[in-house]
């Protein structure tokens, strides 16, 4: 279930032409850059939405922060723990769908000035929610908001569609020697 963490604040729209950024690939740092972008966004008034597929109820240091400032939105979505693409669950692609409408009416509101989609190319990879679902929502996005969609295994249609598309390379990562994720690195 989508769970709505914070919202405060208000500014007007600072684009007249916002962009649709795309960042994919099996590097780590997709939705760290992403939350940079909003991190810049939030230090100049502007207001920022996160919508969270597939991340839940789980100690997420970026959400405890941003949850406590002003003009952020937060909406998480998803059960604890990794979700196995090969038995995807009706809960799980119902949690997907209420992100997918959340980030609809974020992009459509009028209330934000820059959206994000973290996880969501994976989601739509994963069946979780309809490409062409994420290509509407794209198409009908408002001149003025900016729309940043992270995760691995970004569709090949949402890259054309996409006015910046940066890959995050995997050259050497701890996971591959057994690391496990640290709090306050990876989560």
């Amino acid at each position: 279930m989508a769970e709505q963490v914070s919202q405060r604040g208000s500014s007007s729209g600072p684009f007249t032409s916002g962009l649709v950024q795309v960042f994919t690939g099996d590097g780590k740092g997709k939705t760290t850059a992403a939350l940079g972008a909003a991190i810049r966004a939030l230090g100049h008034g502007l207001r920022v939405c996160i919508v969270f597929f597939m991340k839940g109820d789980y100690p997420y240091g970026e959400c405890a922060i941003l949850s406590q400032l002003p003009n952020v939105n937060i909406v998480r979505s998803g059960s604890p723990g990794f979700i196995d693409p090969t038995n995807i669950k009706p809960e799980q692609k119902e949690q997907a769908r209420q992100a997918l409408a959340a980030a609809r009416e974020a992009v459509s509101s009028g209330s934000y000035d820059l959206v994000v989609l973290d996880e969501v190319n994976l989601a739509v990879a994963w069946n979780l929610v309809e490409l062409d679902e994420v290509i509407k929502l794209i198409s009908h996005k408002p001149r003025n908001v900016e729309l940043i969609l992270t995760g691995r295994k970004a569709d090949t249609r949402l890259i054309q569609l996409a006015d910046v598309v940066t890959e995050m390379l995997k050259i050497k990562h701890p996971y591959d020697e057994g690391v496990k994720a640290r709090r306050g690195i990876e989560y």
